[in-house]
């Protein structure tokens, strides 16, 4: 038979491998599939790659390089200096995927840089997974639940810039809905690919397995809306292209989850729409108003230079901003003392000059505290208050003494907002206007007092004690090297380590979902394979997933 002509039900596979279909090979029917190698390219995809910088005031033009473009047919789609993954080798595609909608979802993926697809098997996502495993870029690791496979694609997020995980209708949705709600809260574009009913069954009344039992087939969609910033349904192939790359391009372009549910009939079925060249996805640039640039700018200089000693403090959203290095570069420019909040800890680098760590209340890096409660103005990058990193909102920080950078806006103390105003544009227009003052910083090192070079030593038969562990903890951490921190105690530890360059640091502060490390960190792995990954969860969080790991 020609399995490109199944299409009226899912491809009946125990378990969707190469190993399967090599098997079925060995079988003495008439068989129209071929074994393909699943090995990883030999040239890691690349997600971002950035190859100009600009000034946003003198030459706005130039915002036009970070449009995004994923390049499908071996050329540039245009002039951009920021690309989204690689081609595919010629001749990847095989006699199971070409012309199908399986094979181009799998191509999609593989552009994007996602050689990795976290996943769970399901009689209604089996044909997907066969198409998956065909596609040579792309590696399908098995997970024994789905909650783990939406952890690991939201570890695998963090370092990749994108990642995808693969469920079975409502009663897989249902069980990944929590990792995609933790994926939204942390600004990660996660792909979440659910298999669908047949696409005969809609509107017929017919009450379907793994339901609750109604034949209204849109109750996981209803719970997707609330946590993904695009939800498509795919039950003809007409629209379908234009859905699957309509969510890829939403992903991308708000860096949030998206939620793309596929008819199990419809993957094994050529359409011409899949037979053509691949169109590029690309993404318009977002460019800053120039004139409300400009003002913010202006505005936000008189206000910092008259300070005596002002502060920056870099937040959590300066990585959807993806305005780390503007940061860096204000922060090399005007002198100022640089903390950061909690939930950005490995956004801003702890081995900068300047650094005087992590600013969190009452339990802040010591003497940080004072140097932060005592500024007379603050820049604040990116932050998000909540109740955790404001330690119950007793923070001492004043609004009206604050300048809040946001992702698309300026806020200047009690007086005026500018929107339509990215993040790296203003810090790095800022970077050009202030003054030098790094007063705040000298009055840091006239009180701070180093660490003592206590020995810690323990006794054989003494219980290993938290701060002993952590010193050796602190001696691991190298460039190679990547932290994972699990909520609950490993936050406030973890929190005094002090990252080396290139060392890598993650854990879910807004979200805070126990046992979310445990399938992260397979993720993230996977994501760095040059990477030591270590991380720290505690005994009750770690029971919550690892028998199901």
């Amino acid at each position: 038979m020609d399995i490109n002509m199944v299409s009226s039900i899912p491809l009946r596979l125990p378990i969707p491998t190469a190993t399967n279909i090599s098997r079925l090979l060995k079988q003495k029917t008439k068989t129209n599939i071929s074994f393909w190698n699943t090995n990883h390219f030999s040239t890691k995809p690349q997600f971002l790659s950035v190859s100009s910088k600009y000034d946003p005031l003198t030459d706005m033009k130039t915002a036009n390089n970070r449009a995004l473009a994923v390049d499908v047919t071996g050329t540039l789609a245009s002039n951009n200096d920021v690309v989204v993954g690689e081609s595919p080798q010629k001749g990847a595609m095989t006699n199971l995927s070409e012309s199908t909608l399986g094979g181009y979802i799998a191509r999609r993926l593989v552009q994007l840089g996602v050689t990795d697809v976290f996943s769970v098997p399901g009689d209604f996502n089996l044909t997907l997974l066969d198409y998956l495993v065909a596609e040579p870029g792309l590696n399908n690791i098995g997970c024994c639940n789905e909650l783990n496979a939406g952890y690991a694609a939201d570890g695998y997020a963090r370092s990749r810039g994108v990642g995808a995980c693969v469920v079975t209708f409502t009663v897989g949705g249902l069980s990944v809905l929590n990792a995609i709600a933790g994926a939204y809260s942390d600004d990660l574009p996660v792909i979440c690919i659910v298999g669908g009913p047949n696409s005969n069954d809609y509107g017929t009344n017919r009450i379907l397995h793994h339901t609750i039992g109604s034949p209204d087939f849109t109750q996981e969609l209803r719970c997707f809306q609330t946590v993904t910033c695009y939800q498509a349904v795919i039950n003809n192939l007409e629209d379908a292209r234009q859905k699957i790359d309509t969510a890829i391009s939403t992903a991308l372009k708000e860096s949030k989850p998206v939620y793309v549910s596929i008819s199990c009939n419809l993957l094994g079925i050529p359409h011409p729409s899949f037979s053509r060249e691949p169109i590029p996805i690309s993404l318009p640039p977002r460019v800053s108003n120039r004139m409300a640039l400009e003002a913010a700018v202006e505005a936000t200089a008189q206000f910092l230079d008259n300070a005596v000693k002002p502060v920056m403090i870099g937040g959590p959203e300066l990585r959807v901003a993806k305005a780390g290095d503007a940061f860096v570069e204000l922060a090399d420019a005007c002198g100022y003392a640089v903390a950061v909040l909690p939930s950005a800890k490995g956004l801003v680098p702890e081995y900068h000059p300047h650094f005087i760590g992590t600013y969190w209340g009452v339990i802040s890096s010591p003497f940080c505290a004072e140097i932060v409660e005592s500024a007379d103005a603050y820049l604040c990058a990116g932050p998000v208050v909540n109740d955790y990193t404001s330690v119950g909102y007793s923070t001492l920080v004043k609004k009206e003494k604050a300048i809040v950078v946001k992702p698309d806006r300026v806020i200047i103390g009690n007086g005026p907002e500018f929107g339509f105003i990215l993040m790296e544009d203003f810090l790095i227009a800022l970077s050009k206007r202030l003054k030098r003052n790094t007063t705040a910083y000298e009055n840091y090192n006239m009180i701070f007092v180093p660490d003592g070079h206590s020995l810690l030593k323990c006794d054989p038969k003494e219980p290993l004690r938290v701060n002993v562990m952590f010193k050796h903890v602190q001696n691991m951490l190298t460039s190679q090297t990547a932290v994972i921190a699990e909520t609950g105690d490993s936050w406030f530890n973890c929190q005094k380590l002090r990252l080396p360059r290139g060392c890598g640091y993650e854990f879910q502060m807004q979200y805070g979902s126990i046992g979310w490390s445990v399938g992260s960190t397979l993720g993230y792995a996977q994501a760095v394979l040059e990477k030591r990954v270590i991380s720290f969860i505690g005994d009750g969080s770690f029971q919550v997933l690892i028998t199901k790991a």
